[in-house]
């Protein structure tokens, strides 16, 4: 029989379907080459908005459209976080986060006797090797190496959905770093629930983390999201001695004025952001710092949000993702009454996003002169190589064909609106 996966949302949920289809394939089942025409389909979930779980019903809906005889997988944090929600979706079996090691055994088992199930139990504080592939489908290998969040913000459903920090061994980190490095990769990004959170249950940091991902063949080594408050000087400075750690820091701010950080419960105020900006600016020079922006949070006025925009124009963001707050059933900021109307949000969204255009066309151009080493990517194109600095430029390189994974010395010409162009040295 062949299963389709589809994935939704974070970087650790790929990584954790790189093992759900490692499990399936073990299991004897063969992954289809049409993932529009399968006779499973996994639908591995997001929660964290509200269109996340409308993506995941609606891919329940397509599935059997494409197949109605087909079997349908629900997984993930919707399940996870919305139990009785997901038991009213298409789905023939239902699974949290704590069981999708599980799934080619209980599709075996509804193979013999087809009736709907549901499998969402409390989570484990133990980090979960058997659900947790490496994502090697990139020219970057993920490695998931943490999961969980203690953090509960109060916009967040992340918690429910995932639990408890838990954190991968370093011995198993090497080990996922090593098997990367068989296969071809020489970039591998760590990425994790809260990443920044990493050791915390093992007396460890994510400094440590990233030494133990140093291995032969692995020349450099990217971070995921970062929360400000955890990088402290000490942290700062063993990120600093790991010489293939990638200048590129993607720290979380999802608010520029200090009332709605604070009512978001969020563990810094813009001062300790700035603050942790310029030590790490210091401590690498040739860094880009992106971020994270959530416009028309509960009780978020004008003036909050054009406090945003002016920090934001501050700090000199080399991107940010920006996105508008999601009311989420299960959290206290989804109990309180001054919610943003939709259309500010949107207004907002747009203002801020071209904002982001404006920051990262004015940090792009910055680049015109400097020298960087490219990681080369799958081609896109037969006029041109692409693929990214360590600090996450996107690098274009006209009338060359180089071959994916190679690393490629470059001077910066010209910068457009989303990448620059380069010349080999």
């Amino acid at each position: 029989m062949t299963f389709s996966v589809t994935t939704m949302g974070c970087k650790v949920n790929s990584c954790e379907s790189a093992a759900i289809i490692d499990g399936m394939l073990s299991a004897g089942y063969e992954q289809a080459t049409d993932e529009n025409n399968a006779d499973i389909y996994i639908i591995n979930s997001c929660a964290v908005t509200g269109m996340s779980v409308k993506k995941a019903r609606q891919a329940l809906s397509r599935c059997k459209a494409n197949n109605a005889d087909c079997i349908t997988v629900l997984c993930g944090c919707f399940p996870q976080a919305y139990a009785e929600d997901a038991a009213l979706t298409e789905s023939d079996i239902i699974i949290g986060n704590g069981s999708k090691a599980d799934i080619p055994f209980l599709v075996g088992e509804y193979l013999k006797n087809p009736v709907r199930r549901m499998f969402v139990n409390p989570l484990s504080r133990e980090f979960d090797e058997r659900a947790s592939g490496t994502d090697l489908d990139r020219t970057r290998a993920f490695i998931k190496i943490e999961d969980g969040c203690d953090r509960f913000c109060t916009y967040c459903i992340i918690p429910t959905a995932r639990g408890r920090v838990r954190s991968r061994p370093l011995s198993e980190i090497t080990r996922q770093a090593m098997i990367a490095a068989e296969s071809g990769h020489r970039e591998i990004v760590l990425t994790g629930i809260n990443l920044s959170c990493y050791g915390q249950d093992l007396g460890l940091t994510l400094g440590d983390a990233v030494k133990a991902a140093d291995v032969d063949g692995i020349d450099r080594i990217r971070l995921g999201s970062l929360e400000p408050d955890m990088m402290t000087d000490s942290e700062i400075e063993k990120l600093k001695s790991c010489k293939k750690l990638c200048p590129h820091f993607h720290l979380s701010l999802q608010s520029g004025s200090d009332r709605i950080l604070a009512l978001m419960r969020r563990r810094y105020d813009t001062a300790l952001y700035k603050e942790v900006v310029q030590k790490l600016r210091t401590a690498f020079p040739d860094c880009s710092i992106t971020t994270d922006i959530m416009v028309g949070f509960v009780g978020e006025t004008e003036d909050d949000f054009l406090q945003s925009m002016s920090f934001a124009e501050e700090i000199g963001f080399a991107k940010i993702h920006v996105f508008p707050y999601s009311i989420r059933k299960g959290t206290i900021a989804a109990m309180r009454s001054e919610q943003v109307v939709p259309h500010v949000k949107t207004d907002r969204a747009k203002r801020m996003t071209a904002l982001s255009k404006q920051l990262e066309e004015r940090f792009l151009a910055s680049q015109i002169g400097t020298e960087h080493t490219v990681l080369i990517e799958r081609p896109k194109s037969d006029e041109y190589s692409s693929g990214f600095t360590g600090s996450y430029i996107p690098i274009r390189i006209y009338n060359t064909s180089l071959s994916r994974h190679s690393l490629v010395r470059v001077r910066v010409t010209d910068s457009f609106a989303d990448h620059c162009t380069a010349v080999l040295i």
